[in-house]
């Protein structure tokens, strides 16, 4: 007698359905992946002034930090409904409340990597003739980005999951199969698109880690206590290799770094 098929047999695993609905698959992971990758982006870009005005002193920091907070605190259903009337039932409404949710983690992260740049090398860079914008993308934000990096990996797997809650309004990728068949007891759909949805939070946060260890090379030469001045001196080594903000930043600390000449008796 033959075995009954997995479908009609609702079974957890089936690869009966995987191969029968591949297509739907395929296009509720593109989506994932798009809404996903889209957020991150923006909300990078909204982080790093948001950081930049928080750093100007604590009456900015506590107002920019209580608000990024402040929003991560509300219920995904509640930020998509106070979000409805601007947006409608579009993929903005969705990527809007993605990027609300990720501030608080990339603004933070951010803001901890500019403050933990030496105030040494940014002395030397002003004496080596920087201003202003020159000394942000060329020393601090260089030296930035181990903290940013570790950032936006925390942000993107975080908005992979809340991706998913997307599904209330028919943009949620991989959630638009999770949620109609967790009410239907579809198990093989579930399981599948969960799995899905994991995998693509473990593929996103190597990716951005190999990403990391390409940009920052310094962070994984020597011991894990090194300062950000020493860290930087080394990588001043290898400079002509890097892009120029990286050898810019390191040439500014090479200069923090250095022995002052010795006085004459």
């Amino acid at each position: 007698m033959a075995a009954p098929n997995c479908l009609v047999a609702n079974d957890w695993i089936c690869w009966d359905y995987v191969t029968s609905r591949s297509q739907e698959l395929t296009d509720a992971t593109v989506e994932h992946i798009w809404l996903t990758g889209v957020s991150v982006l923006i909300g990078i870009a909204v982080s790093v002034p948001l950081a930049l005005l928080a750093r100007r002193g604590r009456h900015w920091a506590a107002p920019v930090l209580g608000l990024t907070t402040l929003l991560y605190t509300i219920p995904s259903l509640a930020m998509f409904s106070l979000l409805l009337p601007v947006f409608g039932l579009s993929a903005a409404l969705v990527v809007t409340g993605l990027v609300l949710y990720s501030l608080t983690i990339l603004v933070r992260n951010v803001l901890a990597g500019l403050e933990a740049v030496p105030e040494d090398v940014r002395e030397a860079a002003r004496g080596m003739g920087y201003g202003p914008g020159r000394l942000l993308w060329q020393v601090e934000l260089p030296l930035a980005l181990p903290a940013l990096l570790a950032g936006v990996r925390i942000a993107t797997v975080s908005t992979v999951a809340l991706t998913t809650v997307g599904s209330i309004v028919g943009k949620g990728g991989l959630g638009n199969l999770i949620a109609p068949a967790v009410n239907s007891s579809f198990k093989a759909q579930v399981l599948t698109a969960s799995v899905l949805c994991v995998l693509l939070a473990l593929v996103a946060d190597l990716l951005l880690l190999g990403v990391q260890r390409l940009l920052t090379p310094w962070t994984r030469t020597g011991t894990g206590g090194r300062t950000a001045v020493s860290a930087s001196t080394q990588a001043s080594a290898s400079a002509p290799t890097q892009a120029p903000g990286a050898a810019s930043a390191a040439s500014a600390a090479s200069a923090a770094a250095a022995p002052a000449p010795a006085k004459e008796a």
